[in-house]
């Protein structure tokens, strides 16, 4: 599906010699859950908070009322409270939401292979499942700023965000514990660097272009906090999510987004290895895939839906803000995941040494 211009995870798998998941001719159909099928049991979705979690647990609302589950939330759903619930044996999340790369580095240790017999993804766009993973949603990362600061100078690009003496002002970029390989990237981005002569990639001399602005650098952990950050004005750029940006303009902040390279990303939906009823986390997963549900999840967070079929009826902010508009497609830039996830350890370990001030 041209239109939807995404780096799928059928080319990464190829690239990296991983087995295609086989897909059942005959089952479940997304979104439709079973009358009573999980009355009297619990679950828990592990999420990264804010209006992305609200929107899915939106998305899952029929879920809960249809199956009987009570259904709790938790998170920030990071790559080392999930190894420690593994690792331990008691593993508390049922369906957990990841970073890009978590489900191919770690599929068959971490996370569970998925069975597909008993999920949809018909309607997924194409080449976007994985063995361990389904997507999320599609949606981007993009510079956010502050036109209360900038007036009628503003930054247009990554080479603007990195240029603190002619854009002076506090920068947030995202600072949680899972590495993001397009914060590499965006680094080189903004020296003009084409992505074919960005690999194999100096880690360490990106990292430096941020440890560079140190003073002017606020690292935020979670979603809610990058929101917060525009809607207090304490920060003046924010590399930050479609969604939360949006939330932010919708709750007050004076901030505007700049579409130029905005960086494509799905998060992804992930089963823990040792959860106590898989069929169970299956049949979450099965009906978040559901058009209604990923039309409720989209009208609530303006993230992009992952059926292909869901109607979201949004306003005209909410439709700006769709990253899968075609002239945002046109202006998108997509990251080496291929390459993040063969490099992934490397990637983790510079990524933790800046994160600890080194």
């Amino acid at each position: 599906m041209n239109h939807w211009k995404m780096l799928c995870c059928l080319a990464t798998m190829t690239a990296l010699g991983a087995a295609q998941p086989t897909f059942a001719q005959q089952g479940p159909v997304a979104g439709e859950t079973v009358e009573g099928s999980l009355a009297g049991k619990s679950m828990t979705f592990a999420s990264w908070g804010g209006i992305f979690q609200e929107g899915q647990m939106k998305a899952l609302e029929d879920f809960v009322a249809k199956s009987g589950v009570t259904l709790y939330e938790d998170g920030p759903a990071e790559q080392s409270k999930v190894k420690a619930q593994v690792e331990s044996g008691n593993v508390l999340w049922d369906v957990v939401v990841t970073s890009n790369y978590l489900p191919f580095v770690e599929c068959g240790k971490l996370f569970l292979k998925l069975d597909f017999s008993k999920i949809d993804v018909s309607k997924v766009p194409e080449g976007q499942v994985g063995e361990c993973s389904v997507p999320a949603m599609n949606y981007g990362t993009l510079l956010m700023y502050n036109k209360d600061t900038y007036g009628d100078n503003p930054p247009t690009s990554w080479a603007d965000f990195f240029d603190t003496e002619k854009f002076p002002g506090k920068r947030a970029i995202p600072g949680y514990s899972d590495a993001e390989g397009f914060i590499v990237e965006l680094a080189f981005l903004a020296e003009g660097m084409k992505q074919e002569d960005m690999f194999p990639a100096d880690i360490d001399r990106a990292l430096d272009k941020y440890r560079a602005m140190r003073d002017d650098l606020i690292l935020w952990t979670t979603g809610a906090e990058s929101e917060q950050l525009m809607e207090s004005g304490e920060a003046d750029m924010v590399m930050g999510w479609t969604g939360r940006g949006l939330n932010a303009i919708r709750n007050g902040a004076n901030f505007a987004p700049v579409w130029k390279d905005w960086v494509v990303v799905k998060d992804q939906v992930v089963v823990p290895v040792g959860v106590k009823d898989p069929d169970a986390s299956f049949a979450l997963i099965n009906a978040y895939l559901g058009a209604e549900a990923q039309a409720k999840f989209t009208e609530v967070t303006s993230y992009s839906p992952i059926n292909v079929d869901a109607k979201p009826q949004l306003d005209e902010l909410g439709a700006s803000f769709l990253s899968t508009a075609p002239d945002k497609l046109a202006q998108a830039y997509e990251q080496n995941i291929p390459y993040w996830v063969e490099h992934y350890d490397e990637l983790l370990s510079k990524w933790a040494e800046f994160l600890a001030g080194n």
